[in-house]
């Protein structure tokens, strides 16, 4: 069994960054305590597909994991940095619940800011009490909240990441679209940008889910899983236009009592937009989603993954769909400062609608 030492409990709190927030010391030691138990519970894939006691179907998706992982390497030419070579099981539905928030009457991300992975819009917990006493906390603050769980995450690099059982519930699809979006984050990284660095990863994430099922012979698959992604883009953009109409209410000259009556409003038109999509798509998959508060925070959640996807697909449009290209283009983009990039990204969202 691993036991870390006092040096590589320091190296994890820098490593874990993306998880760590401020001078809160329990906080510290929780992120610090939810990842070594991770580590110390991690085995090498090699072994469990050599051993008998492997249930089968994990073992098919474990090799298949492994085919899915050294395609990627290919692809945007990481080095093998041993990520995503050894599996944990873990004992519930989430690797760690994150907590979102924005004012009442703003569509600003609140933002916690860490060692080296700099700004970003959540705070991560590998207990979702934990995730749930803060969130309050937060509320009572003035906050509007919104706790989410999360099925992976990334120490960008710092560390191997292993492979968790929660990625195993996935389709084949879905499996492999997660493995791509990880290894992406290791490909770019900007600092206190967070829907930057995630709207980048769930481009490259889909470039990458095209060229496999291309590679794998896997087209009888594609129907189904464009199908069921166009589902979801129809929802973002239903979410996305609700965004945009709280970020025009908020910036408004109207009083905050005007404001907190619109935006009652436009939370109760998001509920019966959702009835007509649900009509429309003939799926209810949403329900659990929309049962919440459909708060700023909430929205934000969609907004950060997918804000500047459509800019992305288009510079990669741009460069002939050249990834090399296209991953040069963004790395560009990540010396400007933040406004500027985005704009630029949002941008050409809007041509490409031209």
């Amino acid at each position: 069994m691993w036991k870390p030492n006092k040096s590589v409990l320091c190296v994890i709190l820098i490593g874990i960054s993306s998880l760590l927030a401020g001078c809160d010391a329990s906080y510290y030691w929780q992120a610090v305590h939810g990842h070594w138990d991770l580590m110390r519970h991690k085995q090498p894939i090699t072994e469990l597909l050599a051993a008998d006691s492997t249930p089968t179907e994990t073992r098919q998706s474990l090799t298949y994991l492994l085919q899915a992982r050294q395609f990627a390497l290919e692809q945007l030419a990481l080095e093998d940095n041993q990520s995503y070579l050894e599996y944990v099981e873990l004992e519930r539905d989430y690797v760690t619940w994150n907590v979102f928030a924005t004012p009442e009457l703003s569509m600003q991300n609140h933002t916690w800011c860490y060692p080296i992975a700099g700004c970003v819009s959540y705070r991560g917990y590998f207990a979702k009490q934990d995730a749930e006493h803060y969130a309050e906390k937060m509320q009572r603050d003035g906050y509007d909240v919104y706790v989410g769980g999360a099925g992976a995450y990334s120490t960008l690099g710092w560390f191997a990441d292993p492979v968790l059982s929660t990625f195993l519930k996935r389709g084949e699809l879905s499996l492999a679209a997660l493995l791509f979006h990880e290894l992406a984050h290791q490909v770019l990284y900007v600092q206190d940008d967070s829907v930057f660095n995630e709207s980048f990863a769930s481009t490259v994430e889909s470039i990458l889910l095209q060229r496999w099922v291309e590679q794998q012979g896997m087209q009888n698959h594609w129907p189904a899983y464009q199908a069921a992604e166009a589902r979801h883009q129809a929802f973002i953009q239903m979410v996305l236009a609700n965004k945009q109409q709280r970020n025009e209410l908020f910036e408004s000259d109207l009083s905050d009592t005007e404001k907190r009556k619109q935006k009652a409003a436009l939370i109760t038109a998001l509920k019966a937009d959702y009835e007509q999509f649900k009509l429309s798509w003939n799926f209810s998959g949403y329900d659990q989603w929309f049962a919440s508060d459909l708060n700023n925070a909430q929205l934000s959640t969609i907004a950060t993954y997918n804000e500047l996807k459509p800019g992305f697909i288009r510079l990669f449009t741009q460069t002939d769909q050249n990834l090399n290209a296209f991953l040069d283009a963004c790395r560009q983009l990540a010396d400007q400062e933040k406004d500027q990039r985005h704009q630029h990204l949002l941008q050409l969202a809007s041509d490409n609608r031209l």
